[in-house]
């Protein structure tokens, strides 16, 4: 399937978010993109499509009915997998957004992230492997040095060599000022690693010639916490000056994590230092410095951020694909008869015909169209932030990213994964089979409010530091973001002004309440219902999004506009309103979680 019968991605979708809403061509006037112009665009985002549908999708149940295994010695992966990211690999996607003078296309971050969008709601477990490398490259190109770059970040451009990120521990979970990975520098300059670290995606496999990872760990006699962590490049195999793959290091692969859903990502418990190899015949993994030491944490968060908004958009992935497959299914499913017909012998009607399904389908569209516009808003800043001519420019998107990172993480993961339950709720039974595709996407969108930062962790993020920070200077530039999208609005009339009157209302709850719950200057009270302040701001910002795409439309009245209007008013009418009883809980500055004893459970 290809265009707008795809059950992957709205390739319609995609084209007036881009270039309707975002206007991504305009980027093409910045020296960094002037090689490029709409015709580059859509080739990529045609190709990505195509390849998604015939080399990841093609797979995805596969890899999840036969997950990785490991031997002893070696991880198995079914070998489609490989060929996949062969396949992706040769096509340049790897460094899609990177630089030409490492090989990549030097894309707009924005195109970059439409055309992942299509491989991750195609197979989000395969789609991990070189998402994770992309990341991984971007730090090191970022904050390590030349030889650094050179030696691995080329290889993974090339997809030769893969990457990883290697945070937690068994015994600190997302504690990461518990970490116990100790790095012991030597004479040569490099480092000996020896520790154990949990939760690696990615983390051991046979499907590249190298595994990067990068580790945090703590240098001794460095600083206490978070403030003594440093970050290491500890690759698979040890890299020669020529560029040749030398000895095995010593990193081990302890076990694979079997998980509910995400199957096709090796998930894994690493060993740095066991002793199994030894490089060099001495003990710990050789490991090299990236940057200063004690700094490792800032450096890692360059990969984490981005992390953060990958995770969104395979969340957003996820759901945009189920609300497709049940979209699908709605439509040729025959069963019942109008409301009000009473006729047994008339002939059943598509169930799309029944009020309660097209509610589910409006949600599920209002969910995952909404989430996709705002994963692509947060690229596109990303763009402003590299390339903008004015510093001021540059550093405005700047912090309006920082204050959304933790809402594109989060809001998708939460619900674009309700999407997916309602998509099962639509097939019915057959939903709950694992004959239809619906119940594997539920599986596999569960994680994404999980890893790389849960979604307490974001919304403390969001309360406790993006809002307040610089005395509020970032959450001072989302409300004036939105006031100027609803100043347009009501420039407009009609029902665009009666959007734009809510959403300012719902605005200015942010605000005030935002000052109501630090009132007391008491964080454990201004903290204690942070998740609810993450939905609800999340809500509020997402009814911007969708005002910006009802703008967007503007008089057109093609099926695929109205649909937009009609998405839009959902949102304003059932799930902005969720959002007074919140704000309304959090302007009380309750405390009962707060203040309930372990020991009354």
């Amino acid at each position: 399937m290809t265009g707008t019968d795809s059950l992957i991605l709205s390739r319609r979708d995609l084209d007036f978010l881009l270039y309707d809403w975002l206007d991504v061509t305009a980027l093409t006037a910045r020296p960094r993109y002037a090689d490029h112009d709409r015709g580059t665009f859509d080739a990529v985002l045609e190709l990505s499509e195509a390849i998604a549908t015939r080399h990841f999708a093609t797979h995805n149940k596969k890899s999840d009915a036969q997950e990785p295994t490991f031997d002893g010695e070696k991880v198995h992966i079914i070998p489609e997998v490989g060929a996949a990211l062969k396949v992706f690999a040769e096509a340049g996607l790897i460094g899609a957004a990177m630089d030409y003078e490492i090989g990549g296309m030097q894309l707009p971050a924005v195109v970059a992230g439409a055309c992942t969008a299509w491989f991750q709601a195609a197979n989000v477990g395969t789609a991990a492997y070189p998402f994770l490398t992309v990341g991984n490259a971007n730090l090191l190109r970022a904050h390590g040095s030349a030889e650094q770059v050179e030696t691995f970040v080329r290889p993974m451009v090339e997809g030769r060599f893969f990457g990883t990120m290697c945070l937690s521990e068994p015994q600190a979970g997302s504690s990461l000022a518990d970490i116990t990975t100790r790095a012991v520098p030597q004479d040569d300059g490099t480092y000996r690693i020896t520790g154990t670290k949990m939760w690696i995606s990615g983390g051991e496999h046979e499907i590249s010639e190298n595994i990067v990872h990068l580790v945090l760990a703590k240098i001794p006699g460095g600083p206490a916490g978070v403030k003594g962590i440093s970050l290491f490049i500890v690759p698979k195999f040890l890299v020669e000056d020529d560029g040749a793959l030398g000895e095995r290091n010593d990193v081990a692969l302890v076990g694979l994590n079997h998980k509910m859903g995400y199957r096709g990502t090796t998930n894994t418990l690493l060993n740095f230092g066991e002793g199994r190899y030894t490089p060099g015949g001495a003990a710990g993994a050789v490991g090299y410095l990236v940057g200063e030491a004690n700094h490792g944490l800032s450096y890692m968060f360059h990969m984490m951020n981005e992390a953060r908004i990958g995770v969104g958009q395979g969340a957003t992935a996820l759901g945009y694909t189920g609300y497709l497959h049940a979209l699908d299914y709605a439509r040729s499913r025959p069963q019942g008869r109008a409301a009000g017909s009473k006729d047994p012998a008339s002939p059943q009607v598509p169930i799309i015909e029944h009020a309660d399904v097209r509610r589910m389908l409006l949600a599920q569209k209002s969910y995952a169209e909404g989430a996709l516009a705002l994963n692509l808003y947060c690229s596109r800043l990303l763009d402003e932030e590299r390339t903008a001519e004015r510093e001021a420019d540059r550093a405005e998107a700047r912090l309006l990213l920082d204050v959304l990172t933790p809402i594109a993480k989060s809001w998708p993961s939460q619900w674009c994964l309700a999407a997916n339950d309602l998509a099962i709720q639509v097939h019915g039974g057959y939903g709950y089979t694992r004959e239809y595709n619906v119940e594997q996407f539920y599986r596999d969108n569960r994680l994404n409010p999980i890893h790389e930062g849960t979604h307490g962790i974001q919304a403390l993020d969001l309360l406790g530091r993006k809002v307040i920070m610089r005395d509020s200077a970032g959450l001072a530039l989302l409300l004036a973001t939105i006031a100027a999208t609803t100043a347009k609005a009501a420039a407009v009339g009609g029902e665009a002004a009666e959007l734009a009157a809510r959403l300012e209302g719902a605005a200015g709850r942010v605000a005030t309440t935002t000052a109501t719950v630090w009132s007391t200057g008491d964080p454990a009270i201004a903290l204690a219902n942070a998740a609810t302040y993450l939905e609800a701001v999340g809500h509020v910002v997402l009814a911007w999004i969708w005002l910006e795409q009802y703008l967007a439309v503007g008089d057109r009245s093609e099926p695929f506009h109205e649909g937009k209007r009609q998405a839009a008013r959902y949102f304003f009418r059932v799930e902005l309103p969720r959002t007074g009883p919140q704000f309304d809980l959090l302007d009380s500055l309750d405390v009962t979680a707060r203040d309930c004893r372990a020991d009354w459970f």
